[in-house]
C-alpha cells in the first residue's frame, strides 16, 4: 500500500513525534511531519488561554473554543491541499474528539491514499514520559490515553510502551510496502 498521507494518533506523550521522526528516516522519500503541536505553536499566544481558542486545565484537560476549531478547521484544509500538490505527510494528532476529530480528517483527506494508525501507550508510562518532557501540563497523558482512540478506525496500531519510535515506524513502514 502505498500513502500520500500517514495519521498517527495518540494521546499526548505517546510517541507519536518519535515515531514520525522515524519515518522520516527510514521512508524512501521525504515527508513532512505536522502535527497539532504545529498548529497551536503557531497560534498567538492570547489564544493559548482563552475560551475561544484552546486552554490546558491545570488537571491536564484541553478545551477547545470556536476560534481554534475555524483554525483547526483551515489548518485541515491546509494539510489536504499540501498532500494534492504532492507533499507526502506525515499528520501527528491528538483526536480529542475520538471519531469526530477523524471524521473531520477523513472528510478533507478524501481521494488520497491516507494510512490511519493508532499509537497506543499505557497511560502509566505516558505520565512518566509527560513528566520527563517537563513541557506538558501534567494529568494530559493520562487523560488523552484511551479518549483518543474511541470510535477511531485504524488501517495499523502500534504500541509504545515497550517498543522504541524506530521499531514502531519500521513497522509502519512496512505496511506501506
Amino acid at each position: 500500500m502505498t500513502a500520500d498521507v500517514i495519521v498517527l494518533n495518540g494521546g499526548s506523550s505517546s510517541g507519536k513525534s518519535g515515531i514520525a521522526r522515524c519515518l522520516q528516516a527510514v521512508l524512501p522519500e521525504p515527508w513532512l511531519a505536522l502535527g497539532t503541536d504545529t498548529l497551536v505553536d503557531a497560534m498567538p499566544a492570547s489564544m493559548r488561554a482563552s475560551d475561544a481558542g484552546i486552554e490546558f486545565a491545570p488537571d491536564g484537560r484541553v478545551a477547545i473554543g470556536p476560534e481554534f476549531r475555524a483554525l483547526e478547521a483551515a489548518w485541515i484544509e491546509g494539510v489536504a491541499a499540501m498532500a494534492r500538490a504532492g507533499a507526502r505527510v506525515i499528520v501527528d494528532e491528538v483526536f480529542l474528539g475520538g471519531a469526530d476529530s477523524q471524521g473531520r480528517w477523513r472528510k478533507a483527506l478524501g481521494g488520497l491514499r491516507v494510512v490511519w494508525v493508532g499509537v497506543r501507550c499505557d497511560s502509566a508510562v505516558a505520565a512518566g514520559r509527560e513528566v520527563a518532557r517537563g513541557d506538558r501540563v501534567a494529568g494530559m497523558a493520562a487523560s488523552q490515553a484511551d479518549v483518543v482512540h474511541r470510535g477511531v478506525v485504524y488501517d495499523l496500531e502500534v504500541d509504545t510502551t515497550h517498543a522504541e519510535s524506530m521499531q514502531c515506524a519500521r513497522t509502519i513502514a512496512a505496511r506501506l510496502g
